[in-house]
């Protein structure tokens, strides 16, 4: 056993878990993934049944969101969405289908906040690396109740495509998956996953398990100890039509009306509601219409047909897993009682992101990677008192 790679296990197969996982694999660990549910074609996914499974509902975008003084947290998150439109554009590059579409992104706002009047194209380029970031004149807004509006380069995703894509080369890299509804993340420690053959990724047959030597918690909504998280229920409606830009509409009573292009032949995603704590998981006709209206107003180059209307094809209901405070990206020692590993194990948290999933997946990456790093290193000096690393 001591010849072997460390072993982290990671909780969750969305967004969030497989590009963990994915890091952890570049530095040299030995990965597995525990998961209720994995990426499929959502086409044949129930809605229902997967509701909790925010990943193949998502309009997964990036949308550049200034940093304010008003959230601590947000200058984090912009370097994690910083981050991730890096190693979007490096996977971009290669000819492998991953669902990634680069385009423009508009932003249209009725209530500006400061930290966006604020912003002129030098700082937005230079100092917070927004590509292509113009501001709009009042000439180019859909009607006069937009205030402030701009345009930058941007992606979106197909997000089944894209998952399947990083589940793929997970498992191409020797990773293991593990298909297990789990109540908590110390039950882990104790889970009977068998020694595995890298080289082949096929479980050996003996009794013989493997040592789990450090957690990743990507379990979104998680396990109902974090009293700061809730969910987010959003309502969304897939449309036939394409789009050649990813909208944003921020609208002075707080409701939202933005479009997602999903390429690869999908149609687009046109949102959406932002409805905390709503457990709701039936779509509601009347919504989907105001839904379609808002978004034929605002952005009327989506519109393909003679009728002047958008095309739907499903409505979509789900839940954002949502935390007060800011996403939780962090790594402490749990107590794991009479159980192995002396008694302690480590955890490195990474759930909580509600809709920016997507966005700020890498830099999470990169953070959870650097504070599973960071536990063996101490481990390996000796080091005697529990730790915690954060990176929020």
């Amino acid at each position: 056993m001591s010849s072997q790679k460390q072993h982290v296990v990671v909780i969750g197969a969305g967004v969030i878990g497989l590009s963990c996982a994915l890091q952890l694999q570049k530095t040299g660990l030995s990965v597995t993934i525990v998961a209720e549910h994995f990426p499929s074609p959502s086409e044949t996914m129930d809605p229902e049944v997967y509701i909790n499974y925010s990943s193949p509902w998502a309009g997964a975008h990036n949308r550049w969101v200034p940093p304010t003084d008003s959230d601590p947290s947000s200058a984090c998150q912009h370097a994690m969405a910083v981050a991730t439109f890096a190693q979007m554009k490096a996977l971009s590059l290669s000819s492998s289908p991953k669902g990634i579409t680069f385009m423009k992104g508009i932003e249209y706002l009725e209530s500006p906040p400061p930290e966006y009047l604020s912003l002129t194209p030098e700082a937005a380029t230079t100092q917070l690396s927004m590509p292509g970031f113009r501001l709009l004149s009042p000439s180019e807004f859909p009607d006069d109740r937009i205030k402030w509006g701009c345009e930058y380069a941007t992606w979106c995703l197909n997000p089944m495509v894209y998952c399947s894509f990083l589940l793929r080369g997970f498992v191409t890299r020797g990773g293991v998956i593990h298909k297990r509804i789990l109540r908590s993340v110390a039950e882990v420690f104790g889970l009977p996953l068998p020694l595995q053959d890298v080289g082949n990724n096929c479980h050996s047959l003996g009794d013989e398990r493997r040592r789990v030597d450090a957690v990743v918690n990507a379990s979104g909504i998680g396990f109902g100890d974090d009293p700061q998280m809730y969910i987010t229920r959003g309502q969304t409606c897939v449309v036939a039509e394409t789009c050649d830009a990813t909208v944003t509409r921020q609208n002075a009573d707080g409701s939202w009306t933005f479009c997602v292009p999903r390429g690869a032949e999908s149609g687009t995603v046109v949102g959406g509601t932002k409805e905390p704590d709503n457990w709701d998981p039936m779509p509601s006709r009347e919504v989907r219409e105001k839904l379609l209206r808002s978004m034929e107003e605002t952005y009327p180059d989506i519109i393909k047909n003679q009728d002047g209307k958008l095309t739907p094809v499903r409505d979509i209901v789900g839940r954002r897993p949502t935390r007060r405070g800011g996403p939780r990206v962090e790594g402490e020692i749990i107590s794991l009682g009479d159980g192995g590993n002396g008694g302690r194990g480590f955890v490195m948290h990474a759930y909580g992101l509600g809709g920016r999933g997507y966005e700020l997946s890498w830099g999470v990456a990169e953070a959870v990677a650097a504070g599973v790093q960071e536990h063996f290193a101490q481990k390996r000096l000796g080091e005697a008192q529990p730790i915690f690393w954060t990176s929020m």
